[in-house]
């Protein structure tokens, strides 16, 4: 079966990519009168937008978003530290691009020529809809205004093509009608669980996408009518699936390393892999090779397991040496991290760029095997999962209480964040909430590291989501919406650019090339991965939350009369 249906995706895939490149298809097959004709052939042509949105882990030498796919953030430490954006406003491409969308288009128009009953044509719209709105969801995080288009356009429509853009609020208003109809039409059962796109695929990612774009507009707009009402959009959509009971949380590990994740209770949607057939290299990069290792910031963020934050925790141990940094913690930390080893440049062949490594998803069975070397590994992979739509319910409620909705509940925790510590392997104390601040059993807390312009009680559901999705390619997004992008300097936020600390007369045979901290000593201190001046990441403009358009759009619009409007600062 599960061979099967990855040839069934990679079929769907070469059938149906081929319309990007060519402007005339072959005049005896795929027309619209002989193609459309069953349920059937609607269903393929779905399965033509799969790989665009549920990436995965990749396939071959590649790990999709996880891991490094957001490495621009302050959850990494590499001695390269990646930049921003170029100052230079690219020629072409940087993702101007709406053939997606004409593809979503085309395949919502046409689906209502095929003889099905009307609610199939309804389910089906919805799918259609749904990959629309995860096109412009995605085109709004990079661009902000985009011209909508409702229909699939052809070549002669010129006054369309060469629209002004349109706001980014009149796009998602666009994008949510396309949420709510997918939410009412979409069937609950549509082919294999997990592994297509039902009803709690689409209530999933449309918590994910209006937290995103509520907080977008509460941050950078200071529009608190809309952000109230994407926000309420997003906490009533993972609610949605909250009270279906029908997912719950297990082992946290098995959900990122599993090779079969078929009937995990947490994962709502997963793309397949299998030997020899589609495979990645997240695997062997968790394992055998160098690896871009996790900040001192970040793992400072884990909580001790009394639920208190380390700064004010009497349990805390303090983080000489990986035992003392792993004792009485959030036992996530040891499930994303290896707990007994430092691996180090010159000493680890697979060391990490600051001493702590990864392990997250690591598959142990196949880890000496031939399939766990390089690009064969073949653990599924989670595209979303109720772990998710739990923190997005949390957030979404503490920002909603922001702005005009109501206040933050105590059941609003226990249904979200404390569900989270309940997880089977986890349990630490719930998070509480006495008189709108954070508390763990009856005991008022504030971090004393907590940036002094977020609240407290939100600073701490940030945490919560920073470490249960950590690695999983949201945090850089996570800093955009919040408009936090200052974390990741290197220079005014220090301990992003810091890892273990280590005594190097510990560790004989230590590469010269790891350097510790030099407010101290090269003797004793935290590795600094990034220790010259010019490899520093401290140009932060504001500029760079939103990306260029490219200029031959702008020349290719001016041509025909209409001024396309540049980004902010890129001018």
């Amino acid at each position: 079966m599960k061979t099967r249906l990855i040839a069934v995706f990679f079929f769907a895939l070469t059938l149906f990519s081929c319309e990007d490149y060519l402007e005339t298809p072959p005049i005896d097959q795929l027309r619209d009168e002989t193609y459309w004709v069953n349920e059937n052939s609607v269903r393929t042509f779905s399965y033509g937008f799969y790989t665009a949105y549920f990436t995965g882990y990749g396939s071959g030498n590649t790990w999709g978003r996880y891991f490094t796919g957001q490495a621009l953030n302050d959850d990494f430490a590499p001695t390269t530290p990646v930049q921003f954006t170029p100052n230079a406003v690219p020629s072409s491409g940087g993702g101007w691009t709406f053939t997606w969308v004409r593809k979503a288009n085309i395949f919502i128009n046409r689906v209502q020529t095929v003889p099905m009953d009307q609610a199939a044509i309804n389910h089906w719209r919805g799918i259609g809809r749904f990959f629309r709105a995860l096109e412009y969801h995605d085109l709004t995080k990079r661009f902000g205004d985009v011209p909508w288009y409702s229909n699939a356009l052809v070549e002669t429509d010129l006054e369309e093509l060469y629209k002004p853009r349109d706001s980014r609020t009149l796009v998602m208003d666009s994008v949510l009608a396309d949420f709510r109809y997918a939410a009412e039409h979409v069937r609950l059962s549509n082919g294999t669980k997990g592994l297509t796109v039902n009803k709690d695929v689409v209530l999933a990612h449309m918590s994910r996408v209006f937290l995103f774009e509520g907080t977008w507009q509460k941050y950078h707009l200071n529009n608190s009518a809309k952000a109230a009402e994407y926000l309420e959009a997003a906490k009533w959509a993972a609610n949605e699936v909250i009270k279906s009971g029908r997912y719950r949380l297990g082992n946290y590990r098995e959900v990122f390393n599993s090779l079969n994740l078929a009937g995990n209770p947490e994962v709502i949607l997963y793309r397949e892999y299998a030997p020899g057939i589609l495979t990645h290299a997240l695997n062997s990069y968790n394992n055998k090779e160098p690896q871009s290792g996790p900040s001192k910031d970040l793992l400072d963020s884990y909580l001790a397991n009394d639920g208190l934050p380390v700064r004010i925790s009497p349990v805390y141990q303090g983080d000489q040496g990986i035992t003392k940094l792993m004792a009485n913690r959030d036992p996530r930390i040891t499930q994303t991290f290896v707990s007994n080893q430092l691996r180090l440049n010159g000493i680890a062949g697979n060391y990490s760029t600051t001493g702590v490594a990864t392990h997250k998803f690591l598959n142990e069975e196949i880890k000496d095997l031939p399939e766990g070397s390089l690009s064969g590994g073949y653990a599924d992979a989670p595209v979303i999962r109720y772990g998710e739509v739990l923190i997005n319910y949390a957030e979404a409620a503490a920002e909603l209480a922001t702005v005009g909705g109501p206040a933050l509940t105590q059941n609003d925790l226990n249904i979200s964040i404390n569900v989270l510590r309940s997880r089977p392997g986890i349990n630490i104390p719930h998070l509480q909430v006495m008189g709108g601040q954070p508390a763990v059993n009856g005991q008022v807390y504030d971090d004393p590291e907590r940036d002094a312009t977020v609240p407290s009680l939100i600073w701490e559901i940030r945490r919560e989501r920073r470490i249960e999705l950590v690695f999983e390619g949201f945090r850089l997004d996570d800093l955009k919406r919040w408009k936090k992008l200052e974390y990741t300097n290197t220079v005014t936020n220090p301990e992003i650019n810091m890892g273990a600390w280590i005594r190097k007369a510990d560790h004989p045979g230590i590469s010269a090339a790891v350097v510790l901290d030099k407010s101290q000593t090269d003797v004793e201190g935290y590795i600094t991965p990034a220790w010259t001046a010019a490899t520093q990441r401290t140009n932060i403009n504001p500029k760079y939350y939103l990306n260029p358009i490219p200029l031959d759009q702008i020349v290719l619009y001016k041509e025909k009369g209409v001024t396309l409007t540049q980004n902010p600062g890129w001018e």
